[in-house]
Parts: C-alpha cells; sequence; structure tokens
C-alpha cells in the first residue's frame, strides 16, 4: 500500500511544536489539524515547511470523523486529555485510522483500551500515552520479563528524573525541587489531577481467580528499586503498563508502576496525597485545586535543559524474588515524547507496516524488537550496570 498520511493534531501547543520538529527532521510532511488555520500557517511557515492544514475542532468527533480516512495515522497532543482527547481517539477507532497520543492521563488511558473492540472491527491500532507516558516502562518491563522467563509473575516499574553534567545520571537522586525545576505547568497539573481520580492496578484477587486490572487511588503503595547502588522508592500510579504487559505476558499476577520523580520526600508526598484524597473526592474542591494547580508561580515556564529520564523494571518470581532488572536511560520526558511520537507515526506510516488492530499497549502493537529499536532512535538506552537482586 502507499503511504499513509500522518494527521497532527495540536501542534500549536507545548508538546505539539516539538513532535512537528521530530517529524519534518524525519522527512515527514504531517497534515496538521485544528481550529485556527492562521495560526497553523504561521507555525509552519516560522519551521519553513510547507504543509497541509485542516480547520477542524480537534475536540468534536462529528469533526474529525469528517477529517480521518482509513488509511490514516493520527497523532494527538490535545490534552488535558480525560477532558478533551475523548473525540479524536473515539473517531479514529471508529474510521480504522491508526491512533497514538501523548497522554499520561491513567483514567483516558483506561476509555482508549475500552475502545479495543470498536478499533478491532475497522482494522485501527489504537496505542495511547506513546510517549515518556508510558512507553519507556513497558519497554523496559517487557525486556526484564523476557530475561526473567516463565519464573517471572511480577513485574515492577520506576520512573525517575535524573541531571546531565552530575557524573554518573544512573546515580543522581532527584530532589522535590526537580519535580518542580524540570516539569511543565501542565505537567504539574496533570499529576494533581492524577492525585484526585483513582488509579489501577493489574494483580491477583486475595481470593483467588485470574488476575485483572483492580482500582486503586494514586499511591496507594510504595515501590522500592535498588539500581546503581542506590535505593530509590517511588509511590504507585496508573499507566498503560498495567494494560499492555498482561496481554504480552498473560502469566503476570501483578503489575505495579511507580513515580519516583520526589527523591527522598516521595514517602511525604505520598502521606499528603492519602491525606488529601477523601476531600479531593468532592466536585467543588476538586475543581478548585486542579484549577489553582494550573495557575501555581513558574506555570509558563520552560523546564530546565539538563533534564534525563531513569527508568527501572524489575521481574519478580511469585514469591517476590527479583529474578531480572533492566534500566533505560534517555532525555528528558518531553524530548523523549516528541521523538517516540514522530518515530512512532512515521513507522506506522510507511509502506508495509502493519500493526495489530484494537487498543493496544506498544510491546503487542508494534512487537518486542521493533519497539526497541524504535526506542533507540529515540535516544532511549539500556545502561551497562548489572542490578544485584536481593
Amino acid at each position: 500500500m502507499d503511504k499513509r498520511r500522518i494527521l497532527l493534531l495540536g501542534a500549536t501547543g507545548f508538546t505539539g511544536r516539538r513532535v512537528l520538529r521530530e517529524l519534518l527532521a524525519r522527512g515527514e510532511e504531517p497534515t496538521l489539524v485544528g481550529r485556527s488555520r492562521a495560526r497553523m500557517l504561521t507555525l509552519a511557515e516560522n519551521l519553513r515547511a510547507d504543509l497541509d492544514v485542516i480547520e477542524a475542532d480537534a475536540t468534536s468527533e462529528a469533526d474529525l470523523a469528517g477529517v480521518f480516512e482509513p488509511t490514516d495515522v493520527v497523532v494527538s497532543t490535545v490534552g488535558p486529555f480525560a477532558r478533551l482527547g475523548l473525540p479524536a481517539v473515539t473517531a479514529a477507532a471508529r474510521t480504522g485510522a491508526h491512533y497514538l497520543d501523548s497522554t499520561g492521563e491513567p483514567p483516558f488511558i483506561r476509555q482508549a483500551f475500552a475502545l479495543d473492540a470498536v478499533a478491532a472491527a475497522s482494522g485501527a491500532s489504537i496505542i495511547p500515552a506513546f510517549g515518556y507516558d508510558y512507553v519507556p516502562g513497558n519497554l523496559a518491563g517487557a525486556l526484564a520479563l523476557t530475561r526473567a522467563g516463565k519464573r517471572a509473575r511480577r513485574v515492577e516499574i520506576g520512573y525517575f528524573l535524573t541531571r546531565s553534567g552530575h557524573g554518573d545520571e544512573t546515580r543522581y537522586r532527584s530532589t522535590l525541587r526537580d519535580a518542580f525545576t524540570l516539569t511543565t505547568g501542565g505537567t504539574r497539573a496533570s499529576l494533581v489531577g492524577s492525585a484526585v481520580e483513582d488509579a489501577f492496578a493489574h494483580r491477583r484477587p486475595r481470593t483467588g481467580g485470574p488476575a485483572r486490572l483492580t482500582t486503586e487511588h494514586t499511591g496507594a503503595r510504595l515501590l522500592t528499586f535498588r539500581y546503581s547502588g542506590l535505593t530509590r522508592t517511588a509511590l504507585t500510579v496508573g499507566g498503560s503498563e498495567h494494560l499492555g504487559l498482561p496481554e504480552a505476558f498473560p502469566h503476570l499476577d501483578s503489575v505495579d508502576v511507580g513515580l519516583g520523580w520526589f527523591g527522598r520526600a516521595t514517602r511525604l508526598v505520598r502521606t499528603a496525597t492519602r491525606l488529601a484524597a477523601p476531600l479531593l473526592h468532592t466536585p467543588a474542591i476538586r475543581d478548585a485545586v486542579t484549577k489553582l494547580s494550573e495557575r501555581l508561580p513558574g506555570s509558563a515556564r520552560e523546564p530546565d535543559p539538563d533534564g534525563r529520564a531513569l527508568i527501572i523494571a524489575t521481574a519478580r518470581d511469585a514469591a517476590g524474588r527479583p529474578l531480572a532488572t533492566t534500566a533505560l536511560t534517555g532525555p528528558d520526558p518531553y524530548e523523549m515524547t516528541a521523538s517516540l511520537l514522530a518515530w512512532g507515526a512515521s513507522h506506522a506510516a510507511a509502506p508495509g507496516t502493519a500493526l495489530t488492530p484494537g487498543a493496544h499497549g506498544p510491546v503487542t502493537a508494534f512487537g518486542l524488537q521493533t519497539l526497541r529499536h524504535g526506542a533507540t532512535q529515540a535516544r532511549l538506552h539500556e545502561t551497562e550496570h548489572t542490578a544485584i537482586p536481593r
């Protein structure tokens, strides 16, 4: 078949601009879709690119259904996704277009996976959270589980921030200040939103039976990772790994994903989150806190340029004994997200590429070796350190 058309939604936003630059660097000529034709044309002109633009409401399923075609690859950076993203993924699933996005919001990820039957019937491949959230964890987890073999029943994945220029980045211990200076205001607002909403995990119920997706609040558990001579903690969050890894490794009894951005303050952040949870379930207070988080000092500042990412995955047996650990390092979350989305769209659009229809995690959708190759192109690499099981 001919090369697929790439449609980029949200190109004039913070993440969208980065994705567009990465696509252009790969020689792609995406079609921009959004409300303001003038803004999109100005953006293309500033980047010295001659691109097609389509004026449409990216939050209207009816508008997008008239734009998307079965041979398209849709890349959406229109967030917050829980509020604005469902029309785009639904339109893609129904029209048969392949779909990737930059979300990191657990409730939306769950909504996207719920479109599995619709997408499978139309031939669409729906792959939400195809950036720093949560491709590295899916990849690191799959590599650790593959190395551990059939004895593996559990996998724990942790996301950490590091900095370049401070020696061995795998030994850098992030601080609460890093969580502020290495992220955008939008990311911090999303974190507050995630604390408000219920998260989830994949585990076997205590009463027995098969493992399944279970609802848990953010920070329900603390995960501990021992790697490169350091012990790091992370509070549990929802991620696409809970849905993507069990389909690739059906023998899993549990999948846990943790956020360890806060360094030694992780336990304090977890305690504050748990104490605030009952209040935040009140709609009025939840809305007020979410709006306040969007207006905090520094909400418009750019992240520090020396940020780096570290992702650690440990595969364990049924008793919890570690069998294999894989760690990945890469650029800052925003650069990584743009690179991964550009690679994913370019690969999906190439003639002859076959993606698995339905809503899937990146391992099942692309295949482990293809995903590993794409991650390398996005400058996401395995570290050379050897973790000592304890």
